[in-house]
């Protein structure tokens, strides 16, 4: 008896751990992102941070973080202000995000669309993402906006 509790034990031990490993889906990670831009109470939030390369890592694909560094480098060195001049998920230096809703327009294994309407100063808007599966979970590879879109900023004129 003795025995069959320890395995038990150890069984539900295992299962809680690989439950706690699991990955995290795609709406999850979209749904984590625009939790600090608004919340169940209709309360704007304070956004996401993405001073720092580390902070870009968290929510962009590497190669859209690596054309976001260049474009900050080179315009600091010239003393210009970067392409992306704005908090790219909700499209706006300045925000009062209310009635938030992230919906998932399609999901497999290694891609994923989402939409997310909120209305900014009481303004609807709607931003679109393309997700990829990574080995660090998933990630943005593209944000669209009304104007265009994130990796748009980046392409060569």
């Amino acid at each position: 008896m003795l025995r069959f509790f320890n395995l038990a034990l150890l069984a539900l031990a295992f299962s809680a751990t690989a439950a706690a490993a699991a990955p995290q889906s795609a709406e999850a990670f979209l749904k984590d992102i625009y939790a600090h831009y608004g919340n169940d109470d209709k309360k704007s939030g304070a956004g996401v941070l993405i001073d720092t390369t580390a902070q870009l890592r968290r929510y962009f694909t590497a190669d859209l973080v690596a054309m976001i560094d260049a474009d900050e480098k080179v315009a600091a060195k010239h003393g210009d202000v970067p392409s992306l001049d704005g908090d790219p998920f909700i499209d706006a230096q300045d925000w009062d995000v209310t009635d938030l809703v992230v919906h998932m327009d399609s999901e497999t294994a290694t891609r994923a669309k989402a939409t997310v309407a909120f209305r900014n100063f009481k303004k609807p808007d709607t931003v679109h993402l393309d997700l990829v599966q990574t080995p660090k979970g998933w990630r943005i590879s593209d944000i669209f906006w009304k104007s265009g879109s994130l990796r748009g900023l980046y392409k060569k004129k």
